[in-house]
């Protein structure tokens, strides 16, 4: 339906309705793309096993919107987020990146029917859809550890859903403003403190409160608070404020 009405409010030289076929052609050419979900799936397993396993014998209990959990319950949702943001981002700025400066793919697209908000979309959701892969093998693994006690922890998929979405959809618009592989640097430098200090290890009273402020602007920091709430119990009208960033 939403289809159906940009193409009746947008010329079709900006939107043919075609962002699948962008999609099908990921699917088709990038059949080595399983060993990068690999490689996204292990890195958060390893930050489990060394930070909850390991680290969480000393750390003992974390307290957590009232709730005492074990630190591995703590960092566990957390590197969920984390393990969704990086699979999106990853994919909507090198790949991305690559055909627009190098390859020159989009130049050729837009010489057919799709216009920009086709390759927009079609390359955003390629990246959520990559992002999700990451999430759901991870997902699988903190169920499997017992570290989801609730129900509601099945809507930690389409919350990561939504934050492979977010996190795409910025990195693609950053991957146009790039002009050499040397800036692909700047999303590394935005994306390590993020990972570190958006509350993945440690909890936001830690912190001083100017930093709790810096912090809470975090994007990644309401994704892990999202998950951190489902993985316990219902969602609250946190948790859709948490969503609405």
């Amino acid at each position: 339906m939403t289809s159906g009405i940009l193409l009746r409010v947008l010329p079709p030289s900006l939107y043919a309705g075609r962002a699948h076929i962008l999609v099908q052609r990921a699917v088709l050419t990038q059949r080595t793309a399983w060993m990068a979900v690999l490689s996204g799936f292990f890195e958060p397993l390893f930050y489990l096993l060394a930070f909850g396993s390991g680290l969480g014998s000393i750390v003992g209990l974390v307290d957590h919107a009232g709730q005492e959990q074990t630190y591995s319950e703590f960092v566990g949702p957390a590197l969920l987020a984390a393990s969704a943001m990086n699979g999106a981002v990853m994919d909507a700025t090198n790949n991305v990146f690559f055909k627009f400066k190098y390859a020159k793919l989009y130049d050729t697209m837009l010489a057919t029917s799709l216009g920009p908000l086709d390759v927009a979309l079609g390359e955003i959701g390629w990246a959520t859809i990559r992002g999700a892969m990451y999430a759901v093998g991870f997902l699988g693994i903190l169920s499997v550890m017992g570290l989801l006690t609730s129900p509601w922890a099945l809507l930690m998929l389409p919350t990561a859903l939504l934050i492979c979405f977010g996190f795409a959809a910025i990195g693609m618009a950053s991957a146009t403003y790039m002009s050499s592989w040397q800036h692909l640097e700047y999303v590394q430098i935005l994306m390590v403190p993020m990972f570190l200090f958006s509350t993945t290890f440690y909890p936001l009273a830690v912190y001083p409160e100017a930093l709790q402020w810096l912090v809470q602007a975090f994007p990644l920091y309401h994704g892990v608070e999202m998950m951190r709430t489902l993985a316990i119990g219902p969602p609250t009208l946190d948790t859709l404020a948490h969503g609405s960033y």
